[in-house]
């Protein structure tokens, strides 16, 4: 699995997937809830009611939106969290127009915006400058004479993995990931070592026999030639191959996408002894130092079984094999800031190939992208002056003390689980750090100097920059107040070694959250959205970590066996969508995301009720409280994807397509009651098999 996935999991599950505050639980409402507007807040345009909720629920909400809606040319898939990122990226777009008119002062994080913005957008400077800014990268890697130079050389490639929903560009020319946290078992800060090295998503789409994995993987073959070729590099048919077939030795050296998502087996802390003792043919020593990590003594090997076989391979390789692998991929991971030809070659496999996009996006938008990548929190405290009121951040932290108190009162709830381990649930829940809206301290970009026709250089400095500023967390205690998000992204995070949640600001915008839409919409969707990133506390992964972030076992045996029966029936659940004929949702790998979305909706539910402190909930437009707070759920997940982007989805992605996420609704009887389902339903479940985890 590429590092850069393996990351996003070390960080914690995101909603497709809102700074730090802490939330006091209490067993009665908060008093921060926030006054509820009147409006419908659902789409009814949306909506087929032609169809019955209970045959075709998905339709039911969001059917006449998907006969009328189209997918741009420049995207793989559409749906809520694309609709309220058309609004930030407008926004985020005017606030850079700004920028032209006010002229910055030198220096001020207003000022390296607009020359990163200005440099990457500036594509007539990029194309003249042709080869020449990555030339002294390619001209080190030429340099390598033996083993111990291509240790110093992979050393220093290092960069920090952090979240891809905040990356640009696919991967990166490392065969190791680094990734800075808390560790799985708990204590001071130390650097995560983790498997690399494959420019395709993970090991299957080099090792599978399937016709679309086969053709996935000539296309790679072609495009490692063809890039090779349009840059300038010799002999691109030969070298092509070589990196192509190394890259399939990585990819079976590599733990299997289960083996990953299983962060029992990522607990080995290892010192500089046990990386020369354990994996042979890499000499560790040159790489930690040239890594600027020849210091440290503790490290978490997360690949603990893959570790040992990529250092087989840098002993046993050719050298040759390596400096082409490295080669192209200095060139692969900064086709975005070197000439148009090759990002154009970059686009058409990774765009056009892999996700089935017809075309790029719009030069102007991908540049926000870059900036929101590699100098976020620069253009992240633009976006929140102008554009998050205080009343929104208030609002949300309302609805986040009610959701954490609803989430207590389901433990207690709870007729079978031991007294002790709804203590220490609870006490997890209430300890618990909720960052809503952008984080309390800024990244410092002071240090960090960037030029208007320097777009290569700019993202160097960047990426080497951020990898500085985490390798500076190592040794101290973890800060649980700490974001890894920015504030104008549209998601949301669990963090479970801080036992923490980031809600950006991006996320609090219709179809998720509207002020002046009634509470019944407002928990639907942004509330559901804040029960799932709290539920991932205890899902089948998040439930390993106690509520100081360590990976520890406060389970009976009894509940632990009670809670997997559970997550099985949800697994089997899944197992039965089957978007294509034959290739259905693997249940066992969305696992973690749908416990959080039937936890995550029963305690939004509960919430919801709460707020409404007694009082019967007002019908508006012929809806009732409990239906509009379902259709809002249901229409915050439509998905319209196109199939190649449906099928990686299926392969890679540990969140079930929008489509079979918005039929949680099947495991709640109230939604069975708030629509009049009844046994002769397509999508009815018997009230024993409507699975309750939480």
């Amino acid at each position: 699995m590429n590092h850069r996935l393996i990351a996003a999991f070390l960080l914690g599950t995101a909603v497709v997937t809102l700074g730090p505050v802490a939330c006091k639980v209490s067993d009665t409402q908060s008093q921060a809830t926030p006054t509820p507007g009147t409006e419908l807040g659902i789409q009814t345009t949306w909506m087929d009611t032609a169809v019955k909720p209970g045959d075709a629920w998905y339709d039911y909400a969001n059917g006449q939106w998907m006969k009328t809606s189209e997918i741009p040319a420049d995207r793989s898939s559409i749906g809520g969290f694309w609709i309220a990122d058309q609004r930030t990226e407008k926004q985020l777009g005017d606030l850079i127009a700004g920028l032209e008119q006010s002229k910055p002062e030198a220096g001020t994080d207003a000022a390296k915006v607009k020359a990163y913005y200005d440099a990457f957008l500036d594509t007539a400077t990029i194309d003249r400058l042709g080869m020449a800014p990555v030339e002294p990268d390619l001209q080190r890697i030429a340099a390598i004479a033996d083993k111990t130079e291509l240790a110093r050389v992979l050393g220093a490639n290092i960069r920090a993995d952090v979240d891809p929903l905040n990356s640009t560009d696919f991967n990166t020319p490392n065969l190791f990931g680094v990734f800075v946290s808390q560790p799985l078992v708990g204590g001071e800060v130390v650097p995560y070592i983790l498997q690399g090295g494959l420019g395709m998503p993970e090991r299957e789409y080099y090792l599978s026999a399937t016709p679309d994995m086969k053709a996935h993987q000539a296309a790679y073959r072609r495009y490692i030639e063809d890039l090779l070729t349009a840059a300038g590099i010799s002999d691109a048919a030969m070298r092509a191959q070589r990196i192509y077939d190394l890259e399939v030795k990585i990819a079976r050296a590599h733990a299997t996408r289960e083996q990953s998502d299983d962060w029992a087996l990522a607990k080995q802390i290892w010192g500089p002894a046990d990386f020369a003792a354990k994996a042979p043919g890499l000499d560790w020593k040159t790489f930690f130092d040239a890594a600027q990590l020849g210091r440290q003594q503790k490290f978490d090997a997360y690949h603990s079984g893959a570790i040992p076989k990529l250092a087989a391979l840098v002993g046993s390789e050719p050298l040759d094999s390596w400096k082409d692998w490295l080669t192209f991929h200095q060139i692969d991971s900064n086709t975005s800031v070197l000439p148009s030809k090759l990002d154009q070659l970059s686009f058409a496999f990774y765009g056009k190939e892999l996700t089935g996009t017809e075309q790029p996006r719009p030069r102007e938008k991908r540049a926000i992208a870059a900036v929101n990548a590699n100098i976020g929190d620069a253009l992240g405290k633009l976006y929140v002056e102008k554009y998050f009121p205080a009343s929104a951040k208030a609002a949300i932290q309302g609805m986040v003390d009610n959701i954490k108190a609803a989430f207590v009162r389901r433990i207690d709830a709870l007729d079978w689980m031991n007294p002790r381990t709804k203590e220490e649930a609870k006490k997890k829940v209430r300890t618990m750090e909720v960052g809503v809206g952008y984080p309390d301290t800024w990244t410092d970009y002071s240090t960090l100097e960037l030029a208007p026709d320097r777009a290569y250089a700019n993202k160097q400095a960047a990426e080497q920059l951020y990898y500085r500023q985490q390798l500076a967390k190592i040794g101290k205690r973890q800060d649980k107040h700490e974001w890894w998000m920015n504030a104008q992204l549209v998601n949301a995070v669990n963090l479970p070694v801080q036992n923490a949640l980031n809600f950006p600001a991006a996320i609090l915008q219709p179809p998720f959250y509207d002020s002046k839409a009634d509470a019944a919409f407002n928990y639907g969707a942004i509330g559901a959205v804040i029960g799932h990133e709290i539920s991932h506390s205890f899902d089948n992964n998040g439930a390993a970590f106690d509520s100081t972030g360590a990976m520890r076992n406060w389970w009976t045996e009894e509940d632990k066996a009670r809670f997997d029966k559970a997550g099985q029936a949800l697994v089997a659940q899944f197992n039965q969508y089957e978007p294509f004929p034959g290739l259905h949702v693997r249940g066992d790998l969305t696992l973690g995301e749908n416990i959080a979305d039937v936890a995550g909706l029963a305690a939004a539910y509960d919430a919801y009720h709460a707020s409404l402190g007694g009082k019967e909930a007002p019908t508006i437009d012929g809806f009732t409280g409990d239906q509009r707070f379902f259709i809002a759920y249901a229409q915050a997940w439509a998905t319209k994807m196109r199939d190649a982007a449906l099928r990686q989805r299926i392969a890679t992605d540990g969140h079930a397509p929008g489509q079979y996420r918005a039929l949680t609704v099947r495991n709640l009887d109230a939604w069975y009651d708030a629509f009049g389902v009844q046994p002769d339903a397509k999508l009815y479940l018997a009230p024993d098999q409507r699975v309750k985890v939480w």
